[in-house]
This record gives C-alpha cells, sequence and structure tokens, in this order.
C-alpha cells in the first residue's frame, strides 16, 4: 500500500470513483463519504456513493445522501458503478467483510482501492494506495487532513464542512473522547471560518428522533440493562420482541451502548442486540481496557482501544452467557 499522499498528482485527471464504507453506516462512514464525494466532484471526478445497506434515517439530512445507493436495495446500480469505477475510496472500514454483500465484488474488481481509516489491523494488501491510523478521532478528520494536505483547503464548501463535523463530533464522543485532541479542535476552528453551522449539525443528529425511540431507551435501561459491580461491568441484553415493539429502525439503537458508562465505577459497558441473522455486540470501556482484543478474542469482532463490536452466531442466550465466561476471564483487567 502505497502512501495517500502519493495520490494527490493524480487527483486533476478525472476518473470514475465509487466511494463506500462500512455497512449500516453512522455518521463518521456517511459524513467521510459525503465529504469526499462533494471533494472529488469539485475536480471533475464522476463521483458515485455505494453503502453496502441502509442507513439511519436521521442521516438524510447531510448534502449528497439523496444520491447514495443502497447496494441490497439497489444491486444491480451498485454493481454497474463498481463496474466502471476506476477507482473505489474504502472509508471508515479496512477489512472487506464489513462491507457484507459487497465483500467478494470489492474484492475481485479490477480497480484501485484506496483506503483511509482509523482502526486497527488493515487488509493491507488489497489496497493500492492508503492511511491507516488509529491516533485519529474519525474518518472525518482524515478526510478533512486528506484535502487540506494536498493543498485543497479552499474547496472545503460549508456542505463538506457539515459533513465532516458530523462524522468527528460523534466519533469523539461531542468532543469528551481523549481522540479530541488539539488538531480536532483546529479543524472544528477551520471549518467555523469555512461556514459551518455546528448548531444545525448537532440538532440533526441528535435532535431528530421518533417518541417511540425516548421509550425504546427507557424501557430498555429499566429492563434490560445489569450491572456487575464486582467485575466493573454493565450487560445490555436486547431480546428481538423489544426491536419489534417499538418499531426500532436503523440509528434507533445508536449510542445507547455508552450510557452505563456514566455510571460510577463501570469500566466496560456491553450491548447485545438479537438481530435476525446474528447476534451483534458493541463494546465501550474506560481507561486502560482494550475491548479491541476483548471482541476479536471472544465475539469475532474488532475496532479501537476502548470501542469496538462483534458478532455472535449463537442464540441470545448462549452469546450471553459467553459473555458472562468472558468477563470472569478478564476479572483482573476489570479492576
Amino acid at each position: 500500500m502505497k502512501p495517500i499522499q502519493d495520490i494527490y498528482p493524480h487527483l486533476t485527471t478525472p476518473r470514475n470513483v465509487v466511494i463506500t464504507t462500512h455497512q449500516k453506516p453512522d455518521a463518521d462512514a456517511m459524513g467521510s463519504s459525503l465529504a469526499m464525494y462533494h471533494f472529488l466532484t469539485s475536480l471533475g471526478h464522476s463521483v458515485t456513493v455505494v453503502s453496502p445497506t441502509n442507513w439511519a434515517k436521521w442521516l438524510d439530512w447531510m448534502p449528497g445522501a439523496a444520491n447514495v445507493i443502497d447496494y441490497e436495495l439497489q444491486r444491480d446500480r451498485g454493481e454497474a458503478a463498481l463496474q466502471q469505477a476506476q477507482w473505489v475510496f474504502c472509508l471508515d472500514f479496512n477489512v472487506l467483510v464489513r462491507t457484507k454483500h459487497m465483500a467478494n465484488t470489492l474484492r475481485v474488481g479490477l480497480y484501485d482501492r484506496i483506503l483511509i481509516d482509523h482502526h486497527q489491523q488493515p487488509e493491507v494488501p488489497l489496497f493500492t494506495w492508503g492511511i491507516s491510523d488509529t491516533g485519529k478521532s474519525s474518518t472525518c478528520e482524515m478526510v478533512y487532513d486528506f484535502i487540506v494536505g494536498g493543498g485543497y483547503g479552499d474547496r472545503i464548501t460549508p456542505a463538506i464542512a457539515d459533513c465532516l463535523y458530523a462524522g468527528v463530533m460523534t466519533d469523539t464522543g461531542s468532543f469528551r473522547f481523549p481522540s479530541a485532541s488539539a488538531a480536532v479542535h483546529r479543524m472544528v476552528a477551520d471549518l467555523k471560518d469555512r461556514g459551518l453551522q455546528h448548531t444545525q449539525v448537532h440538532e440533526n443528529i441528535y435532535d431528530n428522533f421518533h417518541e417511540n425511540r425516548l421509550r425504546f431507551i427507557g424501557h430498555i435501561l429499566l429492563h434490560r440493562m445489569d450491572l456487575f459491580y464486582e467485575y466493573n461491568t454493565a450487560l445490555i441484553a436486547i431480546p428481538k420482541k423489544d426491536l419489534l415493539r417499538y418499531e426500532v429502525k436503523t440509528g434507533d439503537t445508536e449510542g445507547l451502548v455508552n450510557w452505563p458508562l456514566s455510571i460510577q465505577g463501570i469500566k466496560l459497558a456491553a450491548l447485545v442486540i438479537d438481530r435476525d441473522e446474528e447476534r451483534k455486540w458493541s463494546f465501550r470501556s474506560k481507561g486502560d481496557f482494550d475491548v479491541n482484543t476483548f471482541a476479536r478474542t471472544y465475539f469475532e469482532g474488532g475496532g479501537h482501544f476502548n470501542a469496538a463490536g462483534g458478532r455472535s452466531s449463537d442464540s441470545l442466550d448462549g452469546t450471553v452467557q459467553r459473555f458472562f465466561e468472558a468477563m470472569k476471564e478478564n476479572a483482573l483487567q476489570l479492576q
């Protein structure tokens, strides 16, 4: 994988470009993809954003979101875009399995794949150019660095600024996580100078839900959260019937795993949701407990040191039992 800077001399030659990200894209994934979409379009490239799956409706406000192809629903259009592509930008993921049904197509395509990502253990041989930096707060921060580093800061429009801010704000927990470095705050200041309306972005992200989501969260915190103070751990296990009862949609569980971390003494928060095809895990931690390693060891997952995800093909009861065993095996690290 050649350094990402080596692509700069090629940016002035228009190409057919596809931008893609991980399944069920969050604000960082969608924000970085759409910011890159607007930037490359401004340079004369023909650009298509293809998401492996659907996304939360509260991301539809992002400029350009209406043009994104949902590969699961519009596979013919997604395949056609990939067949014509010369470059494929892979943003906010670094292993193809995270693109679900797109993975095989992405693996065999003859185009150049370009990686911009901040997760651990990338599949480096797959990419022609790229950068993988786990020290970065978000992929949106990295896309900002890519644009400015190439001398194209003047092409950051208010639309691009809004998309970038959405990703860096959410991935830093509204700037409270350690990843919110001085460089992140300088980036935000620059975006403000370029027309960012940060209050509107915040409202679009956090004040854009239906009533049933709030009632769902109340139900979950009251009836589905268990605390294990001897292990400084909280677990939320959500059965399928709760999703149906409250008509939970994509994005409605976003951020729920962070709630138990507000409890005094809790070092590890885990959330498991009973989805149709598998059980999906989210892990968050404080301090020196590595949930990336925890997720990779026990639940076929990974991510960052303090934020990771995983999966299980076992039943909800079975995967919860596996979590109990893993929690006890890590008792010393959780003290």
